[in-house]
This record gives C-alpha cells, structure tokens and sequence, in this order.
C-alpha cells in the first residue's frame, strides 16, 4: 500500500431532483433546512453511510476492506461493535470474553488491528472504547454537511393504498389515503471536504484508500436508490492537492475559487440551470487543481 503524503481539500456536489435526499426524524422526516434561510441540509452523517454502502457492496469479501457501521439493510448482517472489536483481539491472539476489557498494553494493538480490518475506521474514525476498548481512532478524512445553493421548499404528497391486508378489518378501512411523503422539487447541494495526510499516517489510510474514496462519491448514489430519495447525482468533484503534508494554504481559500451560479429564470429544477467555475489562475504555490467529475 502506497503512503498518503498530500493534504488535499475538496468540494463535492451532487444534485437531487423530486426526492427527499436527508430527512429529519424530528420533523417528521421533513428534508433537513436551514430554518433561517430555507437552504437545504445533508449531513456529514448520511453521506458517510452512502460511501460505507458503497465499499460494502463493490469490496465485499476483500481482505482491509471490510466495513465496521454496517448497513442491515444492504448486508441483511446484525453487526454488533463490541463483537467486533474482541474478534479483531482473537485475530491478535488475544482472546476477551464479553465482559473483559483489554489491558492498556494491549489497546494500540488492538487500535491498529481494527484500522486494518475496516476501511471505514481508517477512513471516517471509530470510537472503539464501548466495550473490549480499543482506543479511538480520528479519520484521515473528514467532510462537511452540505447545503444547497439556493433555498428549497418541501412538497408534500398524499399516498393511497389500493390493496387491504388483513381479513378481519373492512376493506373500505384499509384503502384510501393512508400516508404522506415529503420532497424536494429540485436541489444542488455543495459539501466540503478535508483529508489529513497527517492522519492518513496514524490510520494506515493509503493512496489506493483514497482512489477507492474517489470512486464512492462518484458512484454511491447508483447503489443506494430508494423511491423516497428520488434522483440523486454525483455533479462535480473539485480536488485541490497539496505538495505538503501541512499544506500550503488555507482550506477556505481555496473553496472560494469554486463558484456555483444559477443562470436560469426562475426556480431552478436541473443542474443545467447552474454553472460552476473554477478560478484556475495564480494558484497558491505547491497547490494544483483537479476535477474528477
């Protein structure tokens, strides 16, 4: 495996049309807003559980590549942390029983197993002390929520149902309209990125890690269709690379030269009604640019 050795710092958009991209359990599964401005909200969270999904299915089986926060839904697996952290011991030759933990020689032992096994935990970080303890892991890469260019408004739709399902209730007390489901007409959302060569060292997080990060966020939303989510697409991804492993010059700055500009009338309802560009010019020195969509 190839050592990571650059800071680099990216932004990430992607688009959904007619779909609820993350919503809230604590408005009814409302797609997440900025109250004060409307502006639409995905979590680092869920876009995290959509590069997992995605290594989950494209790596299954590989050595290294084996994802700790599991998806029930994708793997049909029940994964339970602790299991997990006492079976990465055993393979150390270490063996705890459920209530054991592990002594404090034996923790970065233990820490370094479980970066090796999980993709995700060199990637994103783990906290591993829950049980067996196997210290905390902080991840080479670390991403923003994102947020939409422009404002969004939630449209609601009633479902019907045209079918009954139980025999002891009347047929006319089952069909009918018996939920609702909330959506977002069209938003382009702008998520930030960092990932610390730093690190990346401490994880074991490596050059093939990072081509295979790139190759989720372009293709994650093809694994993880749903009626609810609607189209989501990958649009754009801007990387900016770094000749250092501190880097050589301020994150913030950089996002500054990537401007996203609506040029159509109106509410905008595909990504063909925005433009991005890139300002390319006078680059700070050690620091290049590239689009990988």
């Amino acid at each position: 495996m190839s050592e990571l050795k650059n800071r680099i710092d990216f932004v990430y958009i992607f688009d959904v049309q007619d779909g609820n991209p993350n919503g809230d359990p604590d408005a009814g599964n409302l797609p997440r807003v900025d109250a004060e401005t409307g502006m639409g909200l995905v979590t680092d969270v869920c876009l995290k559980r959509k590069v997992r999904n995605y290594i989950q299915v494209s790596m299954a089986g590989i050595d290294g590549n084996d994802i700790l926060v599991k998806s029930k839904e994708i793997s049909g697996e029940e994964v339970f942390i602790n299991k997990e952290i006492r079976n990465a011991y055993g393979d150390l030759g270490i063996q705890l029983k459920v209530k054991d933990k592990a002594k404090p020689e034996q923790v970065e032992s233990g820490r370094k197993r479980m970066c090796e096994k999980f993709y995700d935990v060199r990637t994103f970080g783990a906290v591993l002390s829950t049980g067996p303890n196997a210290g905390q892991v902080r991840g080479a890469v670390q991403i923003t929520f994102a947020r939409s260019v422009d404002s969004v408004v939630s449209s609601e739709h009633a479902l019907t149902v045209c079918a009954a399902r139980d025999e002891d209730k009347t047929y006319d007390s089952q069909v009918g309209i018996q939920g609702r489901k909330a959506t977002v007409p069209y938003g382009l959302y702008v998520c930030h990125g960092f990932i610390s060569a730093n690190l990346a060292k401490q994880t074991g997080f490596s050059e093939e890690d990072l081509e295979l990060f790139w190759e989720a966020l372009k293709n994650m939303f093809d694994v993880d269709r749903s009626a609810a989510r609607g189209l989501m697409s990958a649009q754009k991804l801007i990387v900016f690379k770094h000749d250092s492993v501190l880097g050589n010059a301020p994150a913030n700055k950089l996002f500054e030269r990537v401007k996203v500009e609506k040029v159509s009338d109106g509410a905008p309802r595909q990504f063909a009604d925005y433009q991005v560009s890139i300002d390319k010019d006078n680059l700070p020195t050690g620091v290049t640019v590239e689009e990988l969509i």
